[in-house]
């Protein structure tokens, strides 16, 4: 553990419930390597009192910035006073920078998620995502941000799949109206088992997985041998969804890639480190 002063410049993850962030475990090593006199902690808030704590930290001297994640991404971008491009169009944040009494929010988990499944090799070309079809289940904050990101990376279709319909049409026309040209589709859950078999890749965007007895997001029965099947959850690491691909022999893309490919960006933005 680094030696904490009256010195060291304080940020933080919020999350509800918060035992599955992993920014701790990304951020605090590069800290002590760097010899930054800085420390990330995760900070459990309620989403009743989401409004009252972060006008709190953003007139905290020595709080730099948050990370945000689940449930947070979309309220917090209400709560900010200004939005980075990927925020505005996603309507969620995933890091804040309080700044003189300010705080200024954006999204890097679509360019993460994206970063991610280049560096491990999960395309189709090595190196763009060029020709895939993907399928999101989810049409919260960070399936709204991999989906724009996905889009702008040359896929040529996506399908958002989600509870409510209204939802994933929201999603579906948010991205026309910044790709007029993208094939993108809207389906219920009900027709998960049609959509799944003809994809390549296929992304749980929701918070199913956290707890051990979550049902999985969708069965992967059908689902061709071809198929990445990939997650948003970073702890636990291996969700018995991914557990259940690896299984039936399908190539998996790990929720923690999505951090691990994103977290220059982050650190950057909220001033952790340049």
């Amino acid at each position: 553990m680094p030696v904490i002063t009256g010195k060291t410049q304080l940020f933080g993850v919020i999350a509800h419930p918060v035992d599955h962030v992993r920014a701790p475990m990304v951020f605090n090593p590069v800290f002590e390597e760097r010899g930054i006199d800085a420390v990330l902690v995760p900070v459990h808030i309620l989403p009743e009192y989401l409004d009252m704590t972060l006008n709190a930290f953003k007139v905290m001297p020595n709080m730099g910035g948050v990370a945000v994640t689940i449930p947070h991404k979309m309220t917090s971008a209400d709560l900010c006073d200004e939005l980075g491009m990927a925020a505005q169009v996603t309507g969620a944040v995933n890091a804040i920078r309080f700044e003189h009494g300010r705080m200024i929010g954006d999204n890097f988990d679509g360019k993460g998620f994206v970063a991610g499944l280049i560096g491990e090799g999960h395309t189709l070309k090595g190196h763009t995502l060029e020709g895939m079809k993907a399928v999101i289940i989810g049409a919260g904050g960070a399936a709204r941000a991999i989906a724009i990101a996905l889009v702008d990376s040359g896929l040529e279709q996506l399908t958002i799949v989600n509870r409510s319909i209204t939802k994933a049409d929201d999603l579906a026309d948010l991205i026309r109206q910044h790709y007029p040209d993208q094939n993108v589709k809207s389906a219920l859950m009900d027709e998960i088992d049609t959509i799944k078999t003809a994809c390549d890749l296929l992304i749980n965007a929701t918070s199913l997985g956290l707890n051990d007895n979550d049902p999985l997001p969708a069965d992967l029965a059908g689902v061709a041998k071809s198929t990445i099947i990939a997650d948003i959850i970073m702890v636990p690491e291996m969700t018995n969804w991914l557990l259940a691909a690896q299984k039936q022999g399908l190539t998996i893309h790990l929720g923690r890639h999505m951090l691990d490919y994103q977290k220059d960006l982050i650190a950057h933005f909220i001033g952790a480190w340049s």
